[in-house]
């Protein structure tokens, strides 16, 4: 249609999408919107949206005859049926080379089965993560895009002029193929969760090791909010720690300490043992939620099961025990990252994407939930060595991690002294330990498996002999009983 003027067309008005429809508008687009209850178009651009360049649209076929070509259109519905629904809806009103946008919380294999059925269409798919909640969308999210490259060229523009800016970068970049980029999403949610488990813990040590109320806690948020930690979840814990109810008193201590989720940390901690992946804390993170998510028989046993130890109370140097607490959280945080990156270059291999690992570590450094100053440390780290195996192998963090150590060793024996239950903490320092072990004790675990169901093991090289063949299955004949017939071997 000729009279088309629309540059961009967002579907679902939510307050996300609201909110992403103000922020193109600012920056100069033309944005068409649409809403399946098109009573909410009107209530937008007759409030929100009044005097923008904004038009609404009262039906699918409206709304994409408003769009310049090729059309531009993004949804930000539920997850799974709506965005699969929505594409039909979509499909009779759309032509070869448009470019249809899903930016919901989505889960990547959903993705990469749209990128692959609409390319088959000729329609370019992509799927983005966006992060940063109401405030990012309308001044700056982080948003991260996968899915068909031949659509990148044609976003470029919009995407990174309302993503956030972190050094004048935006925090936008072309992650990735298929679900790449919902992919992406998925391990920073996982992130999110293993890093507010993480301050959880500071807190919970801080307020029943310590005995702290909740002001000086916030004290001590404001201050590590000035370092290495300095970040957008830290600064927001700092005002929950100051905010009082009505009668003066935290509101914080009056909040139920049953967490929810909304399944993105436990799809990336599912993913990471398809992959066969250590992502230990973010899995321990979604555990944790849901050990608090069972408070009746929580409550129940803490009646029954007491604290058996030498000592409920903490003794030591307060002053140092902080500055320990700082460093545990901060080498605990390291590991969490290296463990994410870990698992996005394995997955980059298993599904055959290529992930632009600079990029992501940029993409997260503004906007998004876990935004942090650490996070220009992490782009330094991998501009200086894309092929970086493990951050702890970057110069700058192996450093930070040998000098975290013996206060972060300090704070998880403490808590285990005290009875205060650090499962992020302690699983970061002992995946750590495993990770700069040589020799693992699996080579008994090896054993064990042979010996009960003939699974064989593999001989160290420096012990290969013509009895023991490097590189081969063996199997041993344990007890002298039984024969010598090994189970085939196969990774689960």
């Amino acid at each position: 249609m000729s009279g088309a003027t629309g540059d961009f067309g967002l579907i679902g008005l939510a307050v996300m999408g609201q909110n992403l429809i103000l922020n193109a508008a600012d920056h100069g687009y033309k944005v068409i919107a649409f809403n399946r209850t098109v009573s909410k178009v009107d209530h937008f651009l007759a409030n929100e949206a009044k005097g923008k360049s904004i038009e609404g649209a009262h039906s699918i076929g409206e709304f994409v005859s408003k769009l310049k070509k090729p059309r531009r259109i993004m949804m930000l519905v539920m997850a799974g049926k709506p965005v699969d629904d929505f594409i039909e809806t979509l499909l009779p009103h759309v032509e070869k080379g448009d470019i249809i946008i899903d930016g919901g919380n989505s889960h990547f294999p959903d993705t990469t089965r749209r990128t692959k059925y609409l390319s088959g269409k000729g329609i370019r798919f992509v799927g983005t993560g966006v992060s940063g909640g109401e405030e990012g969308a309308r001044y700056g999210p982080s948003l991260m895009p996968g899915g068909n490259e031949e659509a990148w060229p044609y976003i470029k523009d919009v995407f990174q002029d309302i993503a956030a800016k972190s050094d004048g970068e935006p925090c936008c970049e072309w992650v990735g193929d298929e679900g790449a980029g919902h992919y992406v999403k998925m391990v920073h949610n996982g992130i999110e969760y293993g890093d507010m488990q993480l301050i959880c813990e500071a807190y919970d040590i801080m307020k029943r090791g310590l005995g702290m109320p909740d002001k000086e806690i916030g004290d001590v948020f404001t201050t590590w909010n000035k370092g290495v930690l300095d970040s957008f979840l830290i600064d927001i814990t700092k005002d929950i720690m100051y905010f009082n109810d009505d009668d003066g008193t935290p509101l914080l201590e009056k909040i139920m300490d049953s967490a929810g989720q909304k399944g993105t940390g436990k799809w990336t901690a599912i993913n990471a043992l398809d992959l066969g992946m250590p992502v230990t804390l973010i899995a321990e993170a979604v555990l944790s939620r849901c050990l608090s998510s069972i408070k009746g028989e929580r409550t129940r046993a803490s009646k029954v099961l007491s604290f058996v130890g030498r000592s409920n109370k903490f003794e030591g140097n307060k002053e140092q025990f902080l500055e320990d607490l700082e460093q545990a959280l901060y080498a605990s945080k390291i590991i969490s990252y290296a463990q994410g990156f870990m698992l996005m270059q394995e997955a980059a291999k298993e599904y055959g994407w290529k992930l632009n690992k600079p990029s992501i570590a940029l993409m997260w450094r503004g906007g998004c939930i876990i935004r942090s100053v650490f996070l220009k440390d992490i782009t330094a780290a991998y501009r200086a060595n894309t092929d970086l195996e493990n951050l702890l192998f970057n110069d700058f963090f192996n450093k930070a991690i040998h000098k975290a150590q013996p206060g972060w060793r300090d704070v998880v024996a403490k808590a285990a002294l005290l009875g205060i239950p650090t499962p992020a903490f302690s699983t970061a320092l002992s995946w750590f330990d495993g990770y700069r072990t040589k020799d693992l004790p699996a080579n008994l675990l090896q054993a064990q498996r042979d010996y009960f169901g003939a699974h064989t093991f593999k001989i160290k090289p420096e012990f290969a002999n013509a009895k023991y063949k490097e590189g081969e299955n063996i199997h041993v004949n344990w007890t002298g009983r039984g024969g010598n017939v090994s189970a085939s071997t196969y990774q689960a």
